[in-house]
């Protein structure tokens, strides 16, 4: 198999990749539990959706993500959510106190005392995969945590799995509808640290996304949920390939020399 890893850090990250599993589990017919109804062959990992699902011995599927966030709220909406029961326990990691939209404290204060404890989850899912493709490393560039702790996490990855490919799909952050005004400072900052460790960038600009609401989809005012909904589909459209059956852009690296 030719798994994919995906890691979700930070508010933006996690909140893209609750509706990015959810929308998957629709796709697949994996109900919220885990339990997948038309599955034929219960137990075994050999069919195209197993590169995001991984499979326990009594049928249920667990998505092969790791969400990771500074600040426990917005992991504990999906550990009481719906698909509370699709993720494994150690799959949702939260620390204490969140980077308060700054870059050093997500790259080098708070975020380091949680970087040991993410690698190491990232390390446990790696070995369960037998040929590892790459990451999908979904995060902000305007808050604390998507900037800092995520180009951290992106180095160390670099470090620990060096050949493999590292897809970012990262939300821009957009002047009109800025939720903090250091947002510039943390994009640059970022995108200076992430520059030589990802090797494709999906960027999904925030304000474009909104307009697309309101002008496409008729709604007056989108919230976070729309939004996420929208890039939750567009996720599904580019990794549909690798979870469907095809003949095109069946890995990640494809995907690189498809793009250029």
């Amino acid at each position: 198999m030719r798994e994919v890893i995906s890691l979700h850090v930070g508010q933006a990250g996690c909140q893209i990749g609750n509706a990015c599993w959810e929308l998957y589990c629709l796709e697949h017919g994996i109900r919220p539990d885990g339990i997948m109804p038309g599955d034929a062959s219960v137990g075994k990992e050999d069919d195209s959706y197993n590169t995001f699902f991984s499979e326990t011995g009594n049928g249920r599927h667990v998505p092969r993500a790791v969400f990771v966030d500074l600040e426990p709220t917005v992991i504990d909406e999906i550990r009481h959510g719906a698909y509370r029961e699709l993720f494994h326990p150690g799959q949702l990691i939260s620390g204490s106190e969140d980077a308060a939209n700054n870059y050093a404290r997500g790259h080098y204060t708070v975020g380091r005392q949680l970087i040991d404890d993410t690698m190491d989850h990232i390390r446990k899912l790696a070995d369960n995969c037998s040929g590892l493709q790459g990451f999908l490393v979904f995060h902000s560039f305007g808050g604390g945590t998507g900037s800092g702790f995520a180009s951290l996490v992106m180095e160390r990855l670099s470090v620990d799995y060096g050949k493999k490919s590292k897809l970012e799909f990262a939300v821009y952050p957009a002047p009109q509808i800025a939720s903090a005004v250091v947002e510039p400072y943390n994009t640059v900052l970022t995108t200076h640290t992430t520059l030589e460790h990802s090797d494709c960038a999906f960027m999904v600009d925030n304000e474009a996304i909104y307009e697309i609401c309101k002008r496409s989809l008729k709604v007056d005012y989108p919230s976070y949920s729309h939004l996420n909904r929208l890039i939750a589909q567009v996720v599904s459209s580019i990794t549909a390939s690798l979870r469907f059956d095809g003949a095109l852009n069946v890995d990640l690296t494809e995907f690189q020399t498809n793009l250029v």
